[in-house]
This record gives structure tokens, C-alpha cells and sequence, in this order.
């Protein structure tokens, strides 16, 4: 059943670990390589890219295979690079088949101290299963893939578009911490029927996908812009002694890119900057910090 009332306009009286009120989450998209093209043998090619795809269905489509390609041989060392610049940790959502093609990309993600999260096997809703074998299947392979590339084993999980109705319970059996697939709050929140898994929601208005809507951003300097203006309001809302959680999504393909990339540099300066006034924090230090202050 649907909850549209959620907190009700009362939130949990709590700080995070430095003493702020704003808790700040950048989370970057593992996914190249795992996205549906025929050349590796799928029904069909990802039609989103840098401009929708004009090859005919079930045809190979090297030039969307290169597009995503390019942000795992460049966009992940230049965003690499500006996290650590910026001393910032993240969470990297891992599609499994993109880390089982690239483990050594996925353990040097891991050696910078990000977290590696489950993202699917493939780049897919998860409400494409038709069983609940089906996906567990698909997550015990996610999970075991990560685990011998990262040496950490994945407490976290978003997949694309939506869960399916088994999700949430398979999650909670193999011990997940928290699910993100939730776009409806500025809290975690638990979920009443799986008690022992926290929803961390995300946010798609805060992510670079945006550049690839023709509603979304255009300039680098938009994405900026919008993330400041959330900033703003959320810290209000903070320093007011409303607890609150900022998601900001990235994908190395995307903002990888030369012309992007000062979406998330830009971004993380201005983090930065913002000092203990917010929290930024990899999203299982983020589940973990919530459930301690509000159990």
C-alpha cells in the first residue's frame, strides 16, 4: 500500500556524526558494459545516449557500445581523480556484469575507500523479473562479483526505474543494510514490512541523467546551479533543526565527459566548502549513522 503521508511534517530530532543537520550523499553509476546491447548478446540495444539511437532493433550498435565504453576508459579516472582531489568518499552503484568485464576498475573504485553497492546485474528495472528466483539469482551473481573485485561485501542496493515486488524481501534475507529505491522523502526511512532494511531514498532531479533529457541541463554550470539551489534550501531547513538528506547522482559516461565534468568538480568544491555545515558520507555510513540516532 502506498504511503503518502510519510513523516507528516514531525521528523526525528537528530544530528549527524559531525554535528550537522544536513547529510550530503554522492553517488556515482557503475553501469558501462552492463547496459542491454546486442553485441553482447542481448535482445536489443540501450537506445539512450548522446543522442537516442537510430540503428534498427535487434541490430548491433557499435557506436552506443563506444558511447557507454568511454566512461569506463576515461570518465572514471577524471571522476576518480576530483573526488580525491576534493577528499571526498562515494558510493559507486555496480551493475555486475560491468564489474565482472572490469574487475580491476571496480577494485581500484574500492582501494580509494568508495563504496561499492549493488546496482543489478544488468542496467534494468528489477520489476522486469518474473520470479523472485529469477532475481535472486541475479543478486547473489551482483554480490559475489563485487565481493572478489572489491574484497567488501555490497550492504547497499539500487537498481533502475523500479524494484519488483519481491525485491525488498530478497534484500532483506541476504542482509542488506538499505535500499534506494525510493524518490518520495529528505529522510531515510524503514519500511514497515522489512523492519531490518533501512530505504535510503535517492533523487533523479539532483543527477547528471538530466543532461540527457530535453527538459534537463544543458551547461555544466545548470547541474551546478541546481545542486547549489538545493543546498540552500535544504541547509534553511537544517539550521531551522529539520534533519535532512541531499542525494546527487553522477554516471561516468555522462559527467565523465570534458564538457560535463565540471558538473561534478564544480560540485564537489563547493561541498567542500561548505565544511561541517553538511555531512558527506558514503551511503552505508549514512544508513548506519540514522539507525543509530533514531533506534
Amino acid at each position: 500500500m502506498r504511503d503518502l503521508v510519510g513523516y507528516g511534517g514531525t521528523w526525528p530530532d537528530f544530528r549527524w556524526p559531525n554535528g550537522a543537520r544536513l547529510a550530503v550523499s554522492v553517488a556515482v553509476n557503475f553501469e558501462e558494459g552492463a547496459e542491454q546491447q546486442v553485441g553482447d548478446g542481448d535482445p536489443r540495444s540501450e537506445p539512450m545516449g548522446e543522442f537516442m539511437s537510430v540503428v534498427a532493433p535487434g541490430t548491433r550498435d557499435m557506436g552506443q557500445e563506444q558511447i557507454f565504453a568511454y566512461g569506463m576508459r576515461a570518465g572514471l579516472w577524471r571522476m576518480l581523480d576530483g573526488l580525491d582531489r576534493h577528499g571526498i568518499t562515494a558510493t559507486f552503484l555496480m551493475c555486475g556484469r560491468a564489474v565482472e568485464r572490469s574487475p580491476s576498475l571496480a577494485a581500484a573504485i574500492a582501494t580509494r575507500g568508495h563504496e561499492a553497492a549493488v546496482h543489478g546485474w544488468l542496467w534494468r528495472p528489477h520489476s522486469d523479473y518474473a520470479s523472485a528466483e529469477a532475481e535472486g539469482r541475479d543478486l547473489d551473481r551482483c554480490m559475489a562479483v563485487i565481493r572478489d573485485a572489491c574484497g567488501t561485501t555490497p550492504r547497499g542496493f539500487f537498481c533502475r526505474g523500479s524494484e519488483s515486488v519481491w525485491t525488498r524481501a530478497l534484500l532483506a534475507e541476504r542482509g542488506f543494510l538499505y535500499t534506494s529505491n525510493a524518490f518520495d522523502d529528505d529522510l531515510p526511512y524503514r519500511d514497515p514490512q522489512h523492519p531490518s532494511l533501512l530505504v535510503l531514498p535517492y533523487a533523479l532531479d539532483s543527477n547528471d541523467s538530466k543532461f540527457f533529457h530535453p527538459n534537463g541541463f544543458v551547461r555544466a554550470q545548470e547541474m551546478v546551479d541546481y545542486v547549489a539551489d538545493a543546498l540552500e534550501t535544504l541547509l534553511a531547513e537544517a539550521e531551522a533543526g529539520r534533519p535532512r538528506l541531499l542525494n546527487i547522482g553522477y554516471h561516468l559516461r555522462i559527467s565523465g565527459r570534458p564538457g560535463r565534468f565540471p558538473a561534478m568538480d564544480r560540485v564537489l568544491a563547493h561541498l567542500a566548502g561548505l565544511g561541517d555545515r553538511i555531512w558527506v558520507a558514503r551511503r552505508d555510513a549514512i544508513a548506519e549513522a540514522f539507525i543509530a540516532a533514531t533506534r
